[in-house]
């Protein structure tokens, strides 16, 4: 890790956790919910909590831009604005947000050229933090204790455990897909938290046939690729950024190959 980069980490850790305090003042209380022109719901936990990280971001790295969720919703798609940018979604799994099951996160994540080099995952309800910066550097930290090393486990020949959305799962795909390993079995969970268990070693796939945006996935797959697991397109090619609507095409999430 650079003693950048190392900075940069420390930076949207901190930011992440600001995000997670605006989340949680509203998460309690009867909000609103708009949906937006995606139709895709959006609350002001969302608008506060892109407002904090953005607002950090540009005190502390003002010369990295953001493409963040709710800023391209209000303003619109504009290419990718350097070859290395912050992706930003402040409150990933709105939908688990308004059912109150604690199953959302705050997704800060790095970009360089087409890679995501750094990745936060932050859980508000629980405070659990994934944080990656490189090969090796995958971390699992529970509140007040300290970060420990995190690796994602090769899937066993008979009884993988797959990940899948809550919200968003398209059943029929997904049923073809478990059926191709024996014994598998179903872990249901919202948000960019699929792609922590499979780095922490709960899980071994994560198969996403659905839409998803780049600011969806990249913390959860710079984490993921830190524990040395990976994710890949239906081709087999590296989920790649900085494409010119920031949208994903389907993909397999996976853990480490090999023994």
């Amino acid at each position: 890790m650079s003693i950048d980069n190392r900075h940069l980490l420390g930076l949207a850790l901190r930011a992440a956790h600001e995000a997670s305090q605006q989340i949680l003042e509203i998460y309690g209380t009867n909000f609103d919910v708009r949906v937006k022109d995606d139709r895709t719901p959006v609350t002001l936990a969302d608008e506060r909590a892109e407002a904090a990280i953005l607002a950090l971001l540009a005190a502390e790295a003002p010369g990295i831009p953001v493409v963040a969720e709710e800023q391209t919703a209000a303003q619109g798609i504009s290419l990718p604005p350097a070859p290395r940018f912050w992706l930003v979604d402040p409150l990933d799994g709105t939908r688990e947000f308004l059912k109150r099951n604690g199953e959302f996160t705050v997704n800060i994540a790095l970009i360089e050229g087409t890679r995501p080099v750094l990745g936060v995952v932050h859980l508000p309800v629980t405070g659990v933090t994934y944080a990656a910066c490189g090969p090796g550097t995958a971390t699992h930290q529970d509140p007040g204790g300290a970060p420990r090393p995190i690796t994602a486990r090769p899937a066993p020949a008979t009884g993988a455990v797959v990940a899948h959305s809550r919200s968003h799962a398209d059943e029929a795909s997904l049923a073809a897909y478990v059926a191709t390993h024996p014994g598998a079995r179903r872990l249901v969970t919202g948000s960019s938290a699929k792609f922590c268990l499979l780095a922490s070693g709960e899980a071994d796939f994560y198969p996403r046939f659905g839409t998803t945006m780049e600011w969806d996935t990249a913390a959860g797959q710079a984490v993921l690729e830190a524990a040395g697991g990976a994710v890949l397109t239906l081709d087999g090619t590296p989920l790649a950024y900085a494409k010119p609507d920031y949208r994903n095409p389907h993909f397999i999430a996976r853990g480490r190959t090999g023994s």
